[in-house]
């Protein structure tokens, strides 16, 4: 790599080809990456969940996210229903958005599904 310091204004500043500041820029990106990865690898290590990718693109499309959880975690409405003490039906409307659910049910449902109340919630 070759450099040149050259001073403007009373400030000293290095020109370097382009070829190098890039493969420099290049360099930084890369440890960036690494970084990310290794904080993601041990945030998993910690017990944190990852969603998989079509199943933010169903939330974030705002598909009730009950429906989607309950899916994930691969639960049929009738066995959540018999899980958490409610019907089938009562899930589906709860799903649908025709019930509400008392808070009791709201958290009896995260903790079957090993998720947060505001993560089942509707928006």
């Amino acid at each position: 790599m070759t450099a040149q310091i050259v001073e403007i204004s009373g400030q000293k500043m290095v020109v370097l080809p382009i070829r190098d500041y890039e493969r420099l820029v290049d360099l930084a990106e890369e440890r960036a990456d690494v970084a990310a990865a290794t904080s993601a690898e041990q945030r998993r290590n910690d017990g944190e969940e990852f969603l998989p990718a079509d199943m933010v693109d169903r939330l974030l499309a705002g598909e009730n996210p009950l429906r989607v959880w309950r899916n994930h975690r691969g639960l049929t409405q009738d066995a959540l229903g018999q899980a958490v003490g409610v019907s089938k039906v009562m899930i589906s409307k709860m799903e649908l958005g025709d019930r509400n659910g008392s808070l009791q049910t709201w958290n009896a449902i995260a903790h079957e599904l090993g998720v947060a109340i505001d993560d089942i919630t509707p928006n």
